[in-house]
């Protein structure tokens, strides 16, 4: 948690100010014992209703100034918590958006979603009773034993008995629900894993009428989840009894050695009364830092999981400080040597792969499923670094360029269509936030997409539905090309980008790529064999080591897998014609 504390650097007035004004209403919460006490002794005993009156005024006085102090301390603490809430809510998004593929796949992405959201909200309400309780309590302990020194020394060392006693039974139930903790911010991270698979994978699920067995999963888990919040619930519910047990036996102490001291003359009743008091207000004070060491327990356990995910360090590190020099004479894009490895395995998942394109070349990426295509394309703008070898972008190595700089160059189609909730020109403006909408028309019309937007209603303002569910997976696809063409990049990747087309749409989409990025490098990746066959240059993956290179006719003659594939899928008359 101490690590985290940094998070409230631009409220580090509201930080000292709140607990300020929690010591003060404490103090006059310590005055009113003595103020009790003289009533009883002086007002009572005396039947001086005047003053009665006075010091009952006074008691009402006192009240209204901590319930003031109170509001202002909960208005300022609020005020710290939330700014520490956001400043780490906002550094961790930050931190989450700078780590690669490699990092994100490792940590998970319902993690992640955790992480941001329920361990940052706990840590956040850790602050809020901190600030509030954490000085209050110790110092109304505190007070209260030095208030009842003044009345009496020996009555007083029943309290020097008991409040080590809550002590002990705070740290005890502190120490053993920790660990707990850290277990169940687990367990809640696979719930939230199995409803984000359940939601998104939903037509699936009832495509297989896998409901039940998912029921069951879930409901393992959710009881997993249920038996350890039982159990950690059950420890803590122990303080309670437990500290109202060992200060009602110190009252009843009190009491008993109080009553004789009162007889024998040693105190007055007021003073016995203000003695009882006091140790009331230790049990108060003692029962909400109890409470207040159970949030803080949990805000630790959710604070340490924020924290390690801080800690998470990039293996796609911003190395360069300057743009990059470029030498207009090299390749466009080279690999020379490269191998890759997914972090955790020892087998490689590409394996020597060597090839260089010049402008306007394009070339297409075709083997079996797994064979790695997705994983080279994913090379080139740095979503993962090579293992060994180098990838270079016009003569530079991409590790000398800016990450900004180097994926500005570059217009990436995935494998999955990902559209965000807004219009569609929002949606475009994602290539380039300053095009027109002739650019945008323009991008539109060679992905093929242009026909279905004219049809609709508002054209480009039409609303998009998140993740692009009011559209075919065909319009997701068409879409997601055209905002990477409204970027005009140097290097356009799509990765297998065209599996939900038809054939003319796809054959058509390839057409107006090629007539109008003439000056540009196209990496195509498609399972495809019409997709690639007219490709400058066609690399052949199989189980991450290349297969074949060269063009159509080329590896017809060379290369078995390739040949195999085209027989599978082309005729013999379009096997023999590549252009």
């Amino acid at each position: 948690m101490l690590q985290l504390i940094k998070y409230l650097k631009n409220n580090k007035a509201e930080a000292v100010i709140a607990p300020l004004f929690k010591l003060t209403e404490a103090i006059f919460e310590l005055l009113v014992p003595l103020i009790m006490a003289d009533i009883i002794d002086i007002g009572v005993a005396m039947h001086d209703k005047n003053y009665v009156l006075k010091s009952g005024g006074l008691l009402v006085i006192l009240g209204v100034l901590g319930l003031a102090c109170a509001l202002t301390a909960q208005y300022f603490a609020a005020r710290a918590s939330f700014g520490f809430g956001t400043a780490l809510r906002t550094d961790v998004f930050r931190h989450i958006s700078s780590l690669s593929y490699a990092e994100i796949d490792k940590v998970g992405t319902s993690t992640l979603i955790n992480r941001v959201t329920n361990d940052i909200n706990l840590a956040q309400d850790g602050v809020n009773r901190f600030l509030r309780l954490f000085m209050r309590s110790p110092f109304i302990v505190v007070g209260a034993l030095v208030m009842s020194l003044t009345i009496s020394v020996p009555l007083t060392l029943i309290f020097a008995v008991a409040v080590p006693a809550l002590s002990l039974v705070i740290y005890i139930i502190m120490h053993t629900n920790l660990p707990r903790y850290k277990q169940i911010q687990k367990k809640l991270d696979g719930v939230t894993l199995s409803v984000r698979e359940n939601l998104s994978g939903a037509r699936v699920i009832r495509a297989f009428s896998a409901q039940k067995r998912e029921e069951k999963e879930f409901s393992e888990k959710t009881d997993s989840l249920c038996d350890s919040q039982l159990s950690v619930g059950r420890i803590s519910a122990l303080l309670n009894p437990m500290t109202f047990v060992i200060v009602y036996a110190a009252i009843i102490v009190i009491l008993w050695q109080g009553g004789v001291k009162v007889d024998t003359g040693f105190i007055t009743q007021g003073e016995l009364i203000a003695l009882v008091s006091y140790m009331t207000q230790i049990l108060t004070a003692l029962i909400a830092f109890a409470d207040l060491i159970i949030i803080v327990t949990k805000a630790t356990a959710s604070a340490a999981r924020v924290s390690e995910l801080l800690d998470t360090k990039t293996t796609v590190a911003e190395t360069a400080s300057a743009p990059c020099r470029e030498d207009p004479s090299a390749p466009v894009v080279s690999f020379e040597n490269v191998s890759f490895s997914y972090p955790g395995t020892d087998e490689p998942a590409l394996s020597g792969i060597s090839f260089c394109l010049n402008r306007g070349d394009t070339l297409g990426i075709i083997g079996g499923t797994g064979s790695g295509k997705s994983t080279l394309v994913n090379l080139i703008p740095r979503f993962y670094d090579a293992s060994s070898g180098r990838v270079r972008i016009c003569g530079s190595d991409v590790k000398d360029y800016r990450l900004g700089e180097l994926r500005g160059k570059i217009g990436v189609v995935p494998q999955r269509a990902v559209l965000f909730s807004g219009t569609i020109r929002d949606n475009m403006l994602w290539g380039n936030e300053n095009a027109t909408d002739e650019e945008i028309w323009k991008a539109l019309d060679i992905a093929q997409a242009k026909e279905f937007v004219e049809k609709k209603p508002d054209r480009l303002d039409e609303r998009i539905a998140q993740g692009g569910r009011n559209l075919s997976g065909g319009q997701r696809q068409r879409l997601t090309i055209a905002r990477a063409l409204v970027r005009n990049p140097d290097i356009l990747i799509l990765d297998d980008s065209a599996s939900a087309l038809d054939m003319a749409t796809d054959a058509a989409l390839r057409r107006a790529v090629a007539q109008n990025r003439r000056e540009s490098v196209t990496v195509i990746v498609s399972q495809r064999a019409s997709a690639v066959k007219n490709a400058d240059l066609i690399l052949v993956l199989d189980d991450g080591e290349c297969s074949g290179l060269g063009t159509h006719e080329q590896l017809l003659q060379s290369c078995e897998v390739y040949e195999e594939i085209c027989r599978s899928q082309l005729s013999e008359s379009e096997r023999g014609a590549a252009k």
